[in-house]
């Protein structure tokens, strides 16, 4: 990989951006988007999704000028279109409405229907924490996990998130029902590893630790078995209804079709109850009860790391965003 300043990173992903059509302000947010993640070291759903979000927008897919629509409101709780846009900025927006709504009523609800692709799930449990509050949001994606007991694909492996904020080291937990998504299966197949633990599925449905073979029979193996794929059954329904929106078994299979997804974002105000601080304290003695080892905190740590010498980017990803940005 080769190491590009941050700033250089963001500015000529914005450029790209801007190329591609982007209105300018809505560029930079979403070039700010792909290199905070890849800054905090989730390369699979940062830059290495780059070319994939080009294909989409290029073949006609993704709306890169529409805006999210509210729809119906009710006290806390918002239903929103996200007319196909673009899918990190419609979630960025949606967990922002919730972070509002949650400053009102103490918690806030936004479920968000036709949307896309939101890249790394984890970008809104960050962007909650920053804004003092407990966050959940998750999305249903494409089959690609069978339900337990079944070779076809029926369910999405619906990554979920949870945070709570602990400046500056926030919380947060990012996963998939998956016990790993396809992004990190790619990753390992590149490098060249197996994976930690059996992953999934080969073809003659025996379980296995080779990333290529599960991405080939497209068997990823549920976290906690059938509790995994209970859960994400349940994930799908409640953003399909709540949103109005389309469940997994209604979304094109292919990933470069997979458009049209639903989300739910919630924001609960951590000072509701009492002064923040004592919120933070409460978070402060968990983690140190747990050994102080926490979700988030080698995205903190990476971040630092990569701010000082350079953000780790895929020598072809980065030769197709300058080429795209005119360089």
């Amino acid at each position: 990989m080769l190491r590009i300043p941050y700033e250089e990173l963001e500015r000529t992903v914005a450029d790209a951006f801007r190329k591609l059509g982007f209105a300018d302000e809505r560029a930079l947010r979403c070039a700010r988007l792909f290199a905070q993640t890849t800054c905090d070291g989730v390369y699979t759903h940062g830059m290495n999704r780059f070319p994939r979000l080009v294909r989409m927008i290029r073949a006609g897919r993704i709306d890169i000028h529409a805006v999210p629509e509210l729809v119906a409101s009710q006290g806390a709780l918002e239903r929103w279109d996200g007319k196909r846009g673009v899918g990190n900025l419609n979630a960025q927006h949606a967990m922002g409405r919730a972070i509002e709504i949650a400053g009102r009523h103490g918690i806030g609800a936004v479920a968000l229907a036709y949307t896309n692709h939101w890249m790394r799930a984890g970008s809104y449990g960050w962007q909650a924490a920053e804004a003092g509050c407990i966050g959940m949001c998750w999305t249903n994606t494409l089959p690609n996990m069978p339900p337990w007991g079944s070779s076809e694909t029926r369910l999405g492996n619906n990554p979920i998130v949870f945070a709570v904020p602990r400046p500056p080291a926030h919380v947060v937990f990012d996963m998939a029902m998956s016990q790993f998504s396809y992004g990190a299966l790619g990753a390992y197949r590149e490098r060249g590893e197996q994976l930690p633990v059996d992953g999934g599925f080969d073809t003659a449905g025996r379980l296995t630790r080779d990333p290529a073979a599960i991405e080939e029979s497209q068997r990823v193996l549920p976290v906690g078995y059938w509790k995994g794929a209970g859960l994400a059954l349940m994930l799908d329904m409640i953003a399909a209804i709540l949103s109005g929106g389309l469940a997994t078994h209604q979304i094109p299979v292919e990933p470069e079709r997979e458009v049209g997804v639903s989300q739910i974002f919630l924001a609960i105000n951590s000072g509701a109850f009492g002064p923040r601080s004592a919120a933070t304290e409460m978070a402060d003695q968990i983690v140190a009860s747990a050994g102080s080892h926490y979700p988030g905190q080698r995205a903190f740590e990476l971040r630092a790391e990569n701010r000082k010498l350079g953000v780790p980017v895929e020598e072809a990803v980065w030769r197709e965003v300058r080429e795209i940005a005119g360089f």
